[in-house]
């Protein structure tokens, strides 16, 4: 095993989050600054903002945080009246400043700035193709090539707008997108909706503005309006805004992951409050898989709402026996060798006060690896647990994603390569129990499109996967419970996720 194949992180990862206001005559890089610090957590690889002031875009990006690339001064330099923002989580492109979003392209002589959230399934067919329009490209991104691609088709219809449709009819996979010319803000998503994209309205008729979440909107005290349809594409300025079905939409297919774990409890994602949906995962997950026990934890941060609702149901007590440090992981200092061995301690430590001789139900969003659990399990054992019972509010990550989150290969995902047996005897807890695919549909009432992607359950894409890519990505590991035991033993020497 390779060192970076050591180092993948040990739940989904989503590659980024955008952020784009339509507002004269207020600070809009300022607000972009906060919109963005609320949607950290979906990527703290690196942040951007463009700014359009009528005549020109204006960006500034960088590697880090949101509060580490930007401060008074420079946003005091980004003037005007529209803005993008963008943070990120790699998949496509690397961890790289050309990589970093906005990314900033011309049209003859305007500027626009565009930032993705998402991955495109045909990028490599996008990158032929402009190349062999004498296009140059320079990140390595399929962000860059929907910029190109956008610039190219409205250079031939001398229309914005003309140019993003003919650009949604050629790119293919998982996209919400925000772009901004020197005075227009757009945002369009894909035609099955997998990624989110939502509409807010500021106070007294001030602007609107685009968030991948409504906690996004609401940091800048935006009213939430609607969510973008698939397909959708806004266009927003002096004249309100106005909508157009850019490409036909197909069957919806809203990842059902950001409710297990990607996005924030305090947003509302298609009419359905995250918050409320993971407190149902755990009430579907008591019924399903219950167990004798004496408390009920939640792994920090997105398994204590599944706690809750777990100890709700079953009548078991819930308690705060994991603490979680909120700033190791977001920062770019790294532990030195000692601190590296001691693993999943810089993130989370157990209160024995709390756990000694305590027979444990212990809540968490997903399995990816199997690494994480084995560690916490072993951490809640030493701190005096009697019984450790792993219970998980999705179903089995079997297959990999390829519309944002950073699984490619099902050689990466213990679930594909282990019996649940295996999986539980590898992990060391007393007992292993998922919800079940049809639990976790059941614990989302109040979306107003129940129709989700659902493929790291089940393998069902709704964007075809090339023959190529399937073949590369689908294959297990006969090996992968020493690969796993080889990655921990690496893990102490290399890096800490």
């Amino acid at each position: 095993m390779d060192i970076q194949q050591a180092c993948l992180p040990d739940h989904m990862e989503e590659e980024c989050a955008v952020f784009g206001v339509y507002a004269p005559g207020s600070d809009v890089a300022r607000m972009t600054c906060f919109g963005l610090q609320a949607l950290q957590h979906r990527g703290q690889e690196s942040a951007g903002i463009a700014v359009g002031d009528g005549e020109r875009v204006v960006i500034e990006k960088n590697l880090g945080l949101v509060t580490q690339v930007f401060n008074e001064a420079s946003l005091a330099a980004l003037q005007g009246d529209v803005a993008v923002g963008h943070v990120r989580y790699s998949t496509s492109g690397g961890g790289t400043w050309e990589a970093a979003q906005p990314h900033l392209s011309a049209i003859d002589d305007v500027q626009i700035a565009l930032a993705h959230n998402g991955t495109l399934v045909n990028t490599q067919e996008l990158r032929d193709f402009i190349s062999s329009c004498s296009i140059e490209l320079m990140a390595g991104t399929d962000s860059e090539a929907a910029a190109k691609l956008i610039g190219k088709y409205t250079q031939e219809t001398h229309f914005l707008r003309e140019g993003i449709a003919r650009a949604m009819k050629k790119i293919k996979g998982a996209y919400a997108m925000v772009l901004t010319s020197p005075d227009t803000l757009y945002g369009f998503r894909d035609p099955h909706g997998i990624r989110p994209l939502s509409l807010g309205e500021l106070p007294c008729g001030r602007g609107y503005v685009l968030a991948s979440e409504t906690c996004g909107l609401d940091i800048v005290g935006a009213r939430f309006v609607r969510d973008i349809k698939p397909g959708e594409i806004v266009r927003i300025n002096r004249e309100g805004v106005i909508s157009y079905q850019g490409v036909e939409s197909h069957k919806r297919a809203s990842c059902i992951f950001e409710y297990v774990y990607f996005a924030r409890p305090d947003s509302v994602l298609d009419g359905q409050s995250v918050y409320e949906a993971r407190r149902e995962m755990g009430k579907v997950l008591a019924r399903e898989a219950p167990v004798d026990a004496d408390l009920v934890l939640g792994v920090p941060d997105s398994g204590i709402p599944g706690a809750l609702g777990y100890a709700k149901e079953s009548g078991i007590e819930y308690s705060d026996g994991i603490i979680k440090n909120r700033y190791v992981g977001r920062t770019f200092i790294q532990p030195t060798q000692e601190l590296r061995q001691l693993g999943i301690r810089l993130k989370l430590n157990p209160l024995p006060s709390v756990l000694k001789n305590k027979r444990l139900i212990v809540i968490d969003d997903s399995i990816v690896r199997g690494n994480t659990s084995k560690k916490l399990v072993q951490m809640l054992r030493d701190a005096g647990a009697s019984e450790v019972h792993l219970r998980i509010v999705s179903p089995e990550v079997m297959w990999p994603c390829f519309y944002g989150i950073d699984t490619d290969t099902r050689s990466q995902l213990i679930a594909a390569n282990m019996t649940h047996e295996q999986m539980r005897a590898f992990i060391g807890c007393d007992s292993l129990a998922f919800i079940s695919l049809e639990g976790l549909r059941a614990s989302l009432p109040f979306c107003e499109h129940p129709q989700f992607c659902e493929a790291c359950f089940t393998g069902d894409y709704p964007v075809e996967i090339s023959p190529s890519t399937a073949r590369d990505s689908f294959k297990t590991k006969e090996s992968f419970a020493d690969e796993l035991e080889n990655e921990n033993k690496l893990n102490d020497t290399v890096s800490l996720h």
